[in-house]
């Protein structure tokens, strides 16, 4: 991972945005894991990839969110500026427009199946952006949107290693039933990365969405992952419907949720807050899906 410090920002800022040496420069509260993001005044933020494997999000935001945006009923961090490489931070990086809003959890939504149709409302809105020039699912947004085979020795390893404490037979029949189907459908947009800490909540509504680096277009399952990361059985069955998918895209989706809660599970520290996260999402699942 980069280091990143509130001084390093302040030096590329004067550098390279002389305009801008007026403004603060102060680092927000939750940065996140692919960017470390700072507020550049009051309206602004610079954000920076943590790792070079990120690094390609940068470029394609800036391409492409200015097109989204008049296409979208919610605000998205339409880039402002992008900054170069230099020898004490030696990647791409950008500055953008500051959305306010908290990000969203159980207890700052008015209507949890209300933020359901919300949310589902924006997706429908971003895959109905023509596609045909989009960026194919690949390494490059860690396969969002492409075959969620990629992950299966992932998979298999974690159920090996958990067998002692869940009823691995039903998750690898869940993990089994996910990889039966491909999707054969013209490729469509997704963000990539539908996740609480991506989604801006202002007056208990869904207000904005930020953080596109993992966009790509191809099959939309992965996008659905909400659905169990965070709704409920009546918010679930909202955004589903909503989202007007058949059996086999949510099939796949429900994959896509279950391999990265036990990577989260497996993969960190037990009683860690991603493990327990991790843990409950596959308690989710697996009820879900046992109730079918």
């Amino acid at each position: 991972m980069m280091e990143v410090t509130t001084e390093l920002v302040r030096g590329l800022i004067d550098s390279q945005f002389p305009q801008w040496r007026h403004l603060t420069v102060r680092p927000v509260e939750k940065s996140g894991h692919d960017n470390r993001t700072y507020l550049l005044g009051d309206d602004r933020t610079v954000r920076l990839p943590s790792h070079e494997r990120y690094a390609s999000a940068v470029e394609k935001e800036m391409k492409w969110l200015p097109v989204f945006k008049p296409h979208l009923s919610l605000p998205i961090p339409v880039p402002v500026a992008k900054g170069e490489p230099t020898k004490a931070y030696p990647l791409p990086w950008s500055v953008n427009q500051w959305l306010e809003g908290e990000t969203v959890t159980s207890s700052n939504i008015r209507d949890r199946d209300e933020f359901a149709e919300d949310l589902a409302t924006f997706l429908k809105e971003l895959e109905a952006i023509d596609a045909s020039r989009g960026i194919p699912a690949g390494v490059q947004n860690f396969h969002r949107g492409g075959d969620l085979a990629v992950y299966e020795e992932d998979t298999r390893a974690v159920l090996a290693n958990i067998a002692g404490t869940h009823d691995t037979t039903v998750l690898a029949e869940i993990w089994e039933l996910a990889l039966a189907t491909k999707y054969t459908a013209a490729p469509l947009w997704l963000h990539g990365d539908v996740a609480v800490g991506n989604l801006l909540v202002r007056n208990g509504k869904l207000s904005g969405v930020i953080d596109f680096g993992t966009m790509g277009v191809g099959d939309p399952s992965s996008d659905l992952v909400m659905a169990w990361n965070f709704f409920d059985d009546s918010s679930r069955a909202v955004f589903l419907d909503r989202m007007g998918f058949g059996e086999d895209t949510i099939n796949r989706a429900r994959g896509w949720a279950l391999w990265k809660a036990l990577i989260c599970y497996d993969w960190n520290e037990k009683g860690s807050e991603l493990s327990e996260w991790g843990r409950r999402v596959i308690d989710v699942i697996m009820d879900e899906y046992k109730r079918g």
